[in-house]
């Protein structure tokens, strides 16, 4: 079985995380489990759709649940010690692609920043992601296109993020 991979969370995704994680724990569930009484109640469940459609939406709530819960507590808040022009889960760089001069900056960090961030989030295991983690200012980088073809990006700016 191979390790969790440790997930980089700034302060405010780890609370909103934590917050649907209550919710989904407490008001949902009793939610959920009342619509499904109330449903029993209306007598034969085979052919009870508002029995199955509870029943649907306990499932992807409990799987929600286990998700949030393996996530939050194998988070950390936060961003990896680095150098301050290294390349790091929780930075904001801009890369330049080589071969078409145009720049993009994002966030390096997990998806469930993309919900508040204010730029492009991109998984340190994307492929682009892998490429430029641990490069450097003035570094080169190159990664492979779902086409099988090479893409190289200059790391332009490196920047701690601020939300």
């Amino acid at each position: 079985m191979s390790a969790i991979p440790t997930t980089w969370l700034t302060q405010a995704a780890f609370d909103r995380l934590q917050e649907e994680y209550d919710h989904l724990t407490g008001p949902k569930r009793t939610e959920i489990t009342k619509r499904i009484e109330l449903a029993r109640e209306e007598g034969d469940l085979k052919e009870n759709g508002g029995y199955h459609a509870a029943r649907e939406e306990q499932g992807k709530n409990e799987a929600r649940v286990r998700q949030l819960k393996q996530l939050l507590e194998n988070s950390h808040i936060g961003a990896p010690e680095s150098e301050e022009d290294e390349v790091a889960p929780g930075k904001v760089v801009t890369i330049l692609f080589t071969a078409f001069g145009d720049e993009e900056t994002f966030l390096l960090g997990s998806r469930e920043e993309s919900a508040l961030a204010s730029v492009a989030v991109y998984s340190p295991t994307s492929p682009l992601g892998a490429a430029v983690l641990g490069k450097r200012v003035g570094e080169t980088a190159t990664y492979e296109l779902a086409n099988g073809k090479e893409m190289s990006v200059e790391i332009r700016k490196v920047e701690a993020y601020t939300g």
